[in-house]
């Protein structure tokens, strides 16, 4: 069952519990879904890895949102957009740990040769992209490799 599909449902359940956290990141997800879809010249319905993505950028602007807000000392605000990151972030895939992460790190920077060459952060960074895909984020990723050349 596609993802949108999901969201959709558990965005019914959630108007029926009168959950308005939830609807309200669900709407304002399914929103940013069909104007993905809507965007650009190749209109139509998006697959998987494209409302992923569409999710990833929502999950990243409501933690964005979160910070400002605590720095601007508006905790219920900030907390709210935190709720509405968690809420997203459980449509999106199973994230590696740290742990293995390392340790997929370790592998492709010894494939790569480049134990002690910072120049080839680029190449490994791509090659662990490559390697774990969705499983982790792209700043999880290259603080992981930049940690492990400079160390």
């Amino acid at each position: 069952m596609p993802i949108v599909d999901d969201i959709r449902t558990d965005l019914t359940t959630a108007m029926k519990a009168r959950d308005s956290v939830r609807v309200s990141a669900l709407r304002m997800t399914l929103a940013a879904i069909t104007s993905a879809e809507t965007a650009g010249t190749a209109r139509g319905e998006l697959d998987d890895a494209a409302v992923t993505a569409v999710i990833r950028t929502e999950v990243k602007r409501r933690n964005e949102a979160a910070g400002i807000y605590a720095d601007a000392g508006r905790t219920e605000q900030a907390e709210a957009e935190r709720t509405e990151a968690e809420i997203l972030t459980a449509y999106l895939p199973v994230q590696l740990d740290d742990e293995a992460l390392a340790t997929i790190v370790t592998e492709e920077i010894a494939a790569a040769g480049a134990t002690d060459d910072p120049k080839a952060k680029g190449k490994v960074i791509g090659a662990v992209r490559a390697r774990v895909g969705d499983a982790a984020d792209g700043g999880r990723i290259a603080a992981a490799v930049t940690a492990q050349l400079s160390a």
